[in-house]
């Protein structure tokens, strides 16, 4: 787990002073990604998020790929939760690209239902197993730790495009 030590400021007064936090490579956004209900259509309370990940690679020159992990929950088939997921990551590349940010410099990656980071057993795990990650994937151009940079997970396509 990350540590921030700042007499109890919160993630959100953070990205307005722009500071950021990392919790290994993945950038901690001061609020969740949300989408529509079996959709991939970013919900306005987003917003916040999207802007501080835009802002975070403005400031971060150096970061040259971050990868968007999308994650779901166990509910439906898994094939369909793994397509959800690649649709929810490159909505959210398109929408910092619409902020500004190089489209070359986004990698957005859909997990499905095989990465929970909590058990499926209780609605709030659930909830927290639909989640969005930002991790920096390479710096000034080289792969972090020597690591694939789309992860573990299936790219989800060209935000290019």
């Amino acid at each position: 787990m990350f540590a921030v030590f700042t007499l109890g400021l919160t993630a959100q007064f953070l990205a307005m002073a722009g500071t950021y936090a990392l919790d290994g490579n993945k950038l901690v956004v001061p609020s969740a990604v949300t989408f529509r209900t079996g959709t991939a259509e970013l919900t306005p309370d987003s917003a916040a998020a999207i802007a501080h990940v835009a802002q975070y690679l403005g400031d971060k020159k150096y970061v040259t790929t971050l990868r968007i992990e999308v994650h779901s929950d166990n509910a439906g088939s898994a094939a369909e939760a793994q397509t959800l997921t690649e649709r929810r990551a490159l909505a959210v590349a398109k929408a910092l690209v619409a902020k500004g940010v190089d489209c070359k410099r986004v990698l957005p990656t859909g997990h499905g239902p095989h990465k929970p980071v909590a058990s499926n057993d209780t609605p709030e795990g659930k909830a927290q197993n639909r989640r969005v990650e930002f991790h920096n994937a390479a710096l000034a151009g080289r792969p972090i730790g020597g690591m694939a940079v789309e992860g573990t997970g299936k790219v989800a396509g060209d935000p290019c495009k």
